[in-house]
């Protein structure tokens, strides 16, 4: 890379976490997510009804941002002439993460809209979307690959503090996964949730700490 390229990088790395943290605070102050996701299927689709065309345009925010990272995460980890197998792995699963969370929560916009439109919302069908769509692939595998992400990439950007938060945001989001099975066993998933969270406010610190690497150093 050119150091044009890796500033251009660091720039886009650290505009990928105001983004996320942006869209998600959004989502948070008009709809109260994610709280709002363990709330009964009627509830939800009642309040994104009453949230029209913006709350759909910013679930699509938040999903862009998740797309966004497909590219920085194949820059962050193919940078360099020659490359080592972890940079691979780092590229393969941090694509596979940004996918995976895209997808999930995409359903906001193409699929839930039309359920919420309904004379009689199809609870049912909302909680199947829900479980599926966001549950096991945003939430479950999206995480996993996230974390898989970060491991792969721990020492090879950013410096000892990023390294360390990189794992231990990692470890957050492998715990938090466990959400989506605890609630399908019956079980209380608050606490993995949260977890969960904390993991994903680590990612986007340890983005931050990246991209200012980059900016700091921009030699290939």
């Amino acid at each position: 890379m050119t150091p044009l390229q890796i500033r251009l990088l660091g720039l886009a790395t650290i505009g990928e976490a105001l983004l996320f943290n942006l869209a998600f605070a959004r989502l948070a102050a008009r709809f109260d997510y994610p709280d709002i996701l363990r709330r009964p299927a009627e509830e939800v689709l009642a309040r994104f009804a009453e949230g029209g065309a913006a709350l759909i345009l910013d679930w699509y925010g938040l999903a862009a941002s998740a797309l966004i990272m497909v590219p920085i995460a194949l820059g962050l980890a193919l940078r360099g002439a020659a490359l080592h197998p972890r940079q691979v792995a780092a590229a393969i699963l941090g694509s596979l993460a940004g996918l995976a969370q895209a997808i999930g929560l995409l359903r906001w916009v193409f699929a839930v809209p039309a359920l919420a439109a309904l004379p009689q919302a199809d609870a049912a069908t909302f909680a199947v979307l829900n479980q599926w769509g966001g549950v096991a692939i945003g939430e479950h595998i999206g995480a996993l690959a996230t974390a898989g992400f970060l491991i792969a990439m721990a020492p090879l950007a950013g410096g000892r503090i990023a390294t360390a938060l990189a794992r231990l945001s990692a470890a957050l989001m492998i715990f938090g996964a466990g959400e989506g099975l605890m609630l399908a066993t019956g079980h209380d998933g608050s606490l993995f949730g949260l977890a969960a969270m904390v993991g994903f406010l680590g990612f986007s610190g340890w983005l931050v700490l990246v991209g200012v690497s980059l900016l700091r150093r921009p030699q290939g």
